[in-house]
Parts: structure tokens; C-alpha cells; sequence
């Protein structure tokens, strides 16, 4: 079969309230891309974080799974400070950067609950003792 290219592109959100989930993820900073509609028991929205190729979507008829159970959504930045504060800004509760070997990282929550952290790559220095 060889190796087959598999992108990751849009991961479910699991919400009670879409309306209330749309403007928290736009608030944070998210595009809204698409809100469809597609019967009384399915609605559909995307949406993409800046500079992001992987989408989240939010809706109702959607995912089986109980709003505010998805944890530990991962999104990588450049400098996580810049990123706390960007967030603060908007209005949105942050955790303080906390720093681990593997990078800093700044934790959120949507209002259901559901669990983000932004991750701030660093290196450890390997020329020092």
C-alpha cells in the first residue's frame, strides 16, 4: 500500500450551546468559515485558528460525545506570553505560562469545558552542562 498522505483537518468540538461556542472561538481569535443549517436536528460550524490548516467544528447533531469532553487540544505558538496576553485581551481566562522541558504553555477552557493548551516549542540548551 506505500505510505498514503493523511492530513488532519477538522476535529469535533462537542458543545450544548453553538451560538455560545461561535462567538467564544472568535472571540479566541478564530475564522468562522462556515454555518450551515443543514435540518432541524444538524447545524454545522467551522472554524480555523489563525495560521492553522486544521479546523474545529461545533454544532448540533455533530458528535456523540458529552460537551466539554474533549481535553488537551494542542495548538503550537511562537512566544506563549504574547499569546496569555492576546487571549486576557479578549477576554478570555487564562492559565499563567507554565514552563515543562518540552515548552511553555498556556492553558483555556471553552464554556463547556472542553480543554485547550497553547504550547510554545522550546529547545532544550544541549551545549550547556
Amino acid at each position: 500500500m506505500g505510505d498514503v498522505e493523511m492530513r488532519l483537518e477538522l476535529v469535533p468540538v462537542p458543545v450544548t450551546d453553538v451560538d455560545r461556542a461561535k462567538e467564544f472561538y472568535a472571540q479566541v481569535g478564530f475564522s468562522v468559515d462556515h454555518d450551515h443549517r443543514v435540518s432541524d436536528e444538524i447545524r454545522f460550524v467551522q472554524l480555523t485558528p489563525p495560521g492553522s490548516a486544521c479546523s474545529i467544528s461545533v454544532g448540533k447533531g455533530l458528535t456523540a460525545l458529552a460537551p466539554g469532553s474533549l481535553e488537551g487540544i494542542q495548538m503550537v505558538v511562537e512566544d506563549a506570553e504574547a499569546a496569555r496576553a492576546a487571549l486576557l485581551e479578549r477576554g478570555i481566562e487564562a492559565s499563567e505560562v507554565q514552563s515543562f522541558p518540552w515548552g511553555d504553555f498556556v492553558f483555556f477552557s471553552d464554556p463547556d469545558g472542553n480543554g485547550w493548551a497553547l504550547q510554545q516549542i522550546t529547545s532544550p540548551d544541549l551545549g550547556k552542562d
